[in-house]
């Protein structure tokens, strides 16, 4: 039996609006489809792939255990009936959380969030980003998906923070949830718009390496349309090249680090 595999499964398919709908998609027989569901058979080699690259994992994540794979997956708002998660008080006066909760609303929702990687120079770093309610506050979960080190296989970190509006700024505060050996600050100018499409500013952190130099680099959120599922977003996320023809020249333009000699030395060797 295939217990882990079934259920990661099943929690994949629970992001569509239906089994029938997945089996469309990916040109599969829902009967062969309902055998892996059961757990009594795993798919071969070629199908495996395919059903990772439709959901945007990779095949060792889908066949990890399941309380695991569910952590890594799991970008959505609590269930109606759980119990809401309260947001860190950081520290900070009750008055200024209960303000700094007001006027989130059109900010709700994913983004895929670009900025100069802190660790690999020359490359830009695309992460997911997804704010959620949870009771009375705005937190969010970010997901940083790396490319395997040494022929090894794709890592994640995953960063859990709360969100504020405070006169005319977001600020996003959070910390690396799996080592905790980081904690990041992204101060964001608000949209004025109807609907938030993008977001500039920029993050304060350090970079993932022995050396641990503390950087800060200029940040673009984009926001990603409800047609595309968090499993796909994701799977849009790493590490890319500045002249990837894949990225948008006025993304790249906006997240250069315009710094003059002299100017923020501690970050100049990572440009």
């Amino acid at each position: 039996m295939h217990d882990d595999f079934a259920a990661n499964l099943r929690l994949l398919c629970s992001y569509y609006r239906s089994i029938a709908e997945v089996c469309r998609r990916l040109d599969i027989n829902r009967a062969q489809f309902n055998r892996y569901l059961s757990g009594r058979y795993k798919p071969a080699s070629n199908t495996m792939r395919r059903i990772c690259d439709f959901f945007g994992v990779e095949v060792h994540e889908i066949l990890l255990p399941h309380e695991e794979f569910r952590s890594l997956v799991r970008l959505h708002p609590t269930p109606d009936g759980e119990s809401p998660e309260r947001a860190p008080s950081l520290g900070l006066p009750a008055a200024l959380l209960e303000q700094g909760r007001q006027g989130m609303s059109s900010y709700l929702g994913c983004y895929h969030e670009y900025y100069l990687a802190m660790s690999r120079p020359g490359q830009v770093l695309c992460t997911l980003v997804c704010l959620e309610r949870r009771g009375e506050d705005v937190l969010y979960q970010r997901t940083e998906r790396m490319p395997p080190r040494a022929g090894g296989r794709h890592w994640h970190n995953r960063y859990q923070g709360v969100a504020l509006l405070l006169t005319d700024r977001l600020f996003l505060a959070d910390h690396e949830s799996l080592n905790g050996h980081e904690m990041t600050q992204t101060i964001l100018f608000p949209s004025f718009k109807s609907h938030v499409a993008r977001l500039t500013g920029l993050k304060l952190g350090v970079a993932d390496s022995s050396e641990r130099m503390p950087c800060g680099v200029r940040v673009v959120y984009e926001r990603i349309a409800d047609t595309v599922s968090p499993r796909q977003a994701l799977a849009q996320c790493g590490l890319y090249d500045l002249d990837d023809p894949t990225l948008d020249p006025d993304i790249v333009a906006a997240i250069h680090n315009d710094i003059g000699p002299g100017e923020w030395h501690f970050r100049a060797r990572y440009l």
